[in-house]
């Protein structure tokens, strides 16, 4: 039982990122952007990686929210890792900027949770933890699709 709770709590914190004194979030999202750079150039990979982080994440964080005893611990930081693979998932092109943008547009749309981000943050155990950070991370493809697209006009 013990040992389980541990694995939970390594998990959700992305290996420890949740850990941060400060900011815990936006150092998620900055190992997401790492985990990006690792995979990016895979597409295979990277959707499959994408895919096991957020069920992994759906599967743990309402156990993790027990574990630490408190409704979505600043901790839990693997919704921030899923929210910003999906942000920065199958662009038409990646540089340097267009990461940059995609990582700055995940954390105010993350800070801001825009319909029905909000709402969803609410809900109870995983999907509560989760889902506000997979409609950011969504909302900032979309966003980067958009961009990216009409920049090339």
């Amino acid at each position: 039982m013990k040992s389980s709770k541990i694995l939970v709590k390594v998990i959700s914190t992305f290996f420890g990122a949740g850990y941060f004194p400060f900011i815990p979030g936006t150092f998620a999202s900055v190992a997401g952007v790492f985990l990006f750079y690792l995979v990016k150039d895979n597409h295979p990979l990277y959707a499959l990686l994408t895919s096991v982080l957020i069920i992994t994440g759906f599967l743990i964080s309402g156990m993790a929210e027990r574990a630490f005893g408190k409704k979505d611990a600043p901790y839990i930081v693997i919704d921030e890792v899923c929210g910003m693979l999906l942000s920065l998932g199958f662009l038409p092109f990646y540089n340097l900027k267009v990461v940059i943008a995609g990582f700055l547009v995940f954390r105010i749309l993350d800070s801001l949770k825009p319909y029905p981000a909000w709402q969803l943050q609410d809900l109870k155990g995983s999907a509560g933890v989760m889902a506000d950070d997979i409609i950011a991370g969504i909302y900032t493809n979309i966003v980067l699709q958009l961009a990216l697209r009409l920049a090339s006009f």
